[in-house]
């Protein structure tokens, strides 16, 4: 097996070159959501294929009924060697509101932070394109330095992930022998802070859901038409009330089904990490959890089902003032999944709540936005132990074993269509502002993490 020092030292001296090269892609407005960038996003999975291609990567870009894939084989030391899958994703989520962004969101650059950290700004610098250089970047340094990799390596990054990830199912069924390999690594996620890695052994699932009601066939006057006619802003209001009661519980019939309580040891070593409300929401402004009430917070993201409105459209919005009642007005909803929880029937009763509560002259039409199960990955996983001494080696700590609040459907894609478990390991820090303007990626993660991937990679392959 190719010695792993030589490997570190490489990474350490090429540090400012791969962050140059991070900056290159990070400039592509590879915005997977606004069909008007459908060429960045082409782009940015070309520029991957021939990057990848540099170090020796049999690597293509694949066309799907939306934007692009890039697949990458690389052989191992020999034919028995182990056989990963990696994964991560090209594309970005849009940069609005523009004007609360420092700088240009596509216009990366090494800055210090408040508390004179190094950090890497822009759009994607930590979700995910910061993230899955770390792998080319450690694949990067085992061919400079021995001209090999220690594992046969299949790469796949996709470009629709925050999108829903629509054309992803299908290409995984259409090429299924080709993807499948061991096991997959997927760096798409959390550190536990700052100085201690961890490993994510639990994922929420995600519904998605749009809804948009209807009343009169135009915007009428407020004062001609007030009380008189419906408004759909009110019904949109009074229903997505309703889908709470007052001690944070989802109302929606049939919404638990499926969900089990947390094991009481799962509970006591979630509270060894000394996470409190206060702690965990301080750093946003705010210090009362919304929750269940009754749970901790840790409990609420990790381990409980959510029900979430992300936007709210209606009536005039414009600067001044317009006294209007609209003709339609839409939320879109997110529900984050636990344990048995089944997507479809969250969706269906979901559809059910809001039809049951619209007037007899108004009409509702909904828009589906993906959906996924739950993912619990196995504690006693090998792959995890391994991953868990490389991990120590590199940051001094135990990496801990922790949930996400989030959603990655394409772990549950590979344990159901694959049959493959993954590694979920990630440098990203909670203040990284992903999604939100000013995203940034610590040089520290960017560094460490390269190199704990080398050694990711080389434990796995050392495996009995």
């Amino acid at each position: 097996m190719p010695a792993l020092s030589p490997v570190l030292a490489h990474i350490d001296a090429q540090l400012d070159t791969s962050l140059q090269r991070l900056f290159e892609l990070l400039r592509i407005r590879s915005i997977s959501t606004d069909p008007a960038y459908a060429g960045d996003c082409r782009k940015a999975a070309e520029w991957l294929a021939a990057d990848l291609g540099s170090i020796g990567f049999d690597a293509t870009v694949r066309a799907t009924p939306g934007h692009p894939m890039v697949v990458a084989h690389h052989a191992g030391p020999a034919a028995d060697a182990p056989h990963v899958l990696i994964y991560g994703h090209y594309d970005v989520q849009p940069v609005d509101p523009i004007e609360l962004w420092t700088n240009d969101p596509f216009d990366p650059a090494l800055r210090e932070d408040r508390e004179g950290r190094k950090v890497i700004t822009g759009r994607g610098s930590s979700d995910d394109k910061g993230q899955l250089m770390l792998f080319v970047e450690a694949c990067r340094a085992f061919k400079a330095v021995h001209g090999a990799l220690p594992c046969r390596i299949t790469m796949l990054f996709e470009g629709e992930e925050e999108s829903g990830s629509p054309s992803l199912k299908p290409f995984l069924d259409a090429n299924a022998a080709e993807l499948r390999a061991d096991f997959a690594l997927v760096c798409d996620s959390d550190m536990w802070d700052r100085e201690t890695p961890s490993i994510c052994t639990s994922l929420r699932g995600l519904v998605g859901e749009e809804v948009r009601i209807r009343a009169a066939d135009r915007d009428l006057h407020s004062g001609m038409y007030g009380s008189a006619a419906a408004n759909p802003v009110r019904i949109l209001a009074r229903i997505l009330a309703a889908v709470h009661d007052d001690s944070g519980r989802v109302t929606i019939p049939g919404f638990y089904d499926g969900v089990e309580e947390t094991p009481s040891q799962v509970l006591q070593a979630w509270q060894t990490l000394g996470q409190t409300a206060e702690s965990f929401l301080g750093p946003i402004g705010l210090s009362v959890p919304a929750g269940e009430a009754g749970r901790s917070v840790l409990e609420m993201v990790w381990a409980r089902p959510t029900a979430e409105f992300n936007g709210i459209i209606g009536g005039y919005t414009g600067a001044g003032f317009k006294t209007v009642i609209a003709s339609e007005a839409s939320a879109k909803v997110s529900f984050r999944l636990v344990h048995q929880q089944d997507p479809a029937a969250i969706r269906e009763a979901f559809r059910a709540f809001v039809r049951e509560r619209i007037p007899a002259d108004c009409s509702v039409e909904f828009h589906p936005h993906g959906g996924s199960p739950a993912i619990q990955l196995s504690y006693d996983s090998p792959f995890i132990s391994q991953a868990q001494d490389a991990l120590s080696e590199e940051w001094g700590k135990r990496a801990v074993l922790v949930g996400s609040g989030g959603s990655i459907p394409i772990v549950g894609d590979f344990q159901k269509l694959l049959g493959m478990e993954s590694l979920l390991v990630g440098f990203a820090l909670s203040d990284d502002r992903i999604h939100s303007p000013n995203e940034k990626y610590d040089l520290n993660s960017f560094h460490k993490g390269q190199r704990s991937w080398a050694r990711i990679l080389h434990a796995l392959a050392g495996r009995a």
